[in-house]
């Protein structure tokens, strides 16, 4: 399957989206760098992934979000969402994008549900994804008060970086990691992600028991993630 609107860390280039909301400006101020990173390595099949990415697409078109970006100093934001599984695999799914309001959240999920996300297979490498999106946030092309990712995953890490030197890594550039947790697999996982994943001031980690209620979950972290 060809694969189109795709690039990968080291060789990043913005992807042409129609609809796009306010794309990247180098002189504008953003409350808020966030890096969304979803898990498609080998416990991630095709329904896995999808249900992520509807997921992220659904929270994005929640008016809660707008609401909460509105109530920041800048009253915006800079989102980006890309998609990771073994070392070196990051790759971008939708572009760094400016949101101010809900019209520029639904362009944004309107992004997100044509991105080509594609089951990789392969290692979960939770520590080389945190530590890849530290330096895609050190080329973020905004003035960004606050730098986070949000990684998203059902399972732990099995190669690469160890994830606690990434995550203290990530917290010395003043990068906050949070997590979800995907506990249809591994119900201990949420532990998990607090003792080796999430780094930084104020880092949290959320869970979502199954499929069914990954949406709601990612909602409730997102705006937390904003606020």
């Amino acid at each position: 399957m060809k694969v189109t609107r795709r690039w990968l860390l080291g060789g990043l280039a913005a992807a042409p989206l129609a609809a796009t909301p306010r794309r990247a400006r180098a002189e504008e101020t953003v409350d808020l760098a966030l890096l969304m990173l979803v898990d498609a390595s080998a416990s991630i099949d095709r329904e896995r992934l999808d249900f992520q990415l509807r997921g992220h697409a659904a929270a994005f078109r929640h008016p809660a979000v707008p609401q909460a970006i509105a109530a920041g100093r800048s009253g915006r934001i800079a989102v980006m969402l890309a998609q990771f599984a073994g070392p070196g695999t990051l790759t971008g799914l939708v572009p760094w994008t400016a949101l101010a309001t809900a019209a520029d959240c639904a362009a944004f999920a309107d992004g997100i549900d044509r991105a080509p996300g594609i089951a990789m297979g392969g290692s979960t490498a939770l520590g080389s994804a945190v530590a890849d999106g530290v330096r895609v946030l050190d080329r973020v092309p905004f003035v960004a008060a606050a730098r986070k990712i949000d990684l998203v995953s059902n399972g732990f890490s099995n190669a690469g970086l160890d994830p606690r030197s990434a995550g203290a890594h990530a917290a010395a550039a003043g990068v906050t990691v949070n997590a979800l947790a995907i506990l249809d697999e591994y119900p201990w996982l949420e532990g998990y992600f607090a003792e080796q994943v999430i780094a930084g001031p104020g880092a949290f980690v959320h869970a979502a028991e199954s499929p069914a209620s990954f949406s709601e979950a990612f909602l409730r972290k997102l705006v937390t993630e904003i606020a």
